[in-house]
């Protein structure tokens, strides 16, 4: 999910922004600090949204540098547990298939996929047995987050599913909406009723 975050922090103005205009350097230096910062807490900075207040700069010896005391609001994005995002398939193995969705990248196990016994093939699709459907680089689909690891944080894990109604494919969720929910047989269930009998 998109958060706009409210941080106040200490920004460091080298002498060759002292000739920019203060909001302009400012901003200029909070995107190097932070564009592309990672954390468990904030997710993934996406950029600077605006500048609240920049407070009087103080000059610390030695540096040459002006600090200033700054209230500023980031975009980020988090991913949270059981998010429903949009995206496009970037990458196909025969694994699964490697679903970005802006800013970060997740992974749909081949299992996860869709409702069917899925075959990769050589051109990088996945098929469905039974219902022919299939999937390729470039696809646009739904997916829900069911894993979020941070284990390395600069490059956090996302595992998703496309196997829940109303989502996978953008061609396949309105047929499927339609349809219904199909009854879900377990597995040898026939066989333990003949077993009683």
């Amino acid at each position: 999910m998109f958060y706009k975050v409210k941080l106040q922090d200490h920004i460091r103005v080298p002498p060759n922004k002292f000739g920019m205009e203060l909001k302009q350097a400012v901003i200029s230096e909070i995107k190097n600090k932070f564009s592309g910062y990672i954390s468990k807490d904030l997710g993934l900075v996406i950029d600077v949204s605006d500048v609240e207040s920049i407070g009087d700069g103080i000059i610390i010896p030695g540096d040459g540098a002006s600090y200033y005391s700054t209230t500023f609001n980031l975009l980020t994005f988090e991913p949270e547990m059981q998010e429903v995002l949009k995206g496009k398939i970037k990458d196909i193995a025969d694994f699964g298939v490697f679903f970005s969705m802006g800013p970060l990248d997740g992974m749909i196990h081949i299992s996860q996929t869709m409702n069917d016994y899925v075959s990769f093939s050589k051109d990088k699709v996945l098929q469905g047995k039974d219902g022919k459907r299939s999937l390729k680089v470039g696809d646009k689909c739904r997916a829900r987050i069911i894993a979020v690891s941070y284990k390395d944080v600069a490059n956090p894990k996302l595992g998703l599913t496309m196997r829940q109604p109303g989502l996978g494919k953008e061609d396949w969720i309105e047929p499927d909406l339609k349809e219904g929910p199909k009854p879900r047989r377990s597995a040898g269930s026939g066989d333990k009723r003949k077993q009683k009998e």
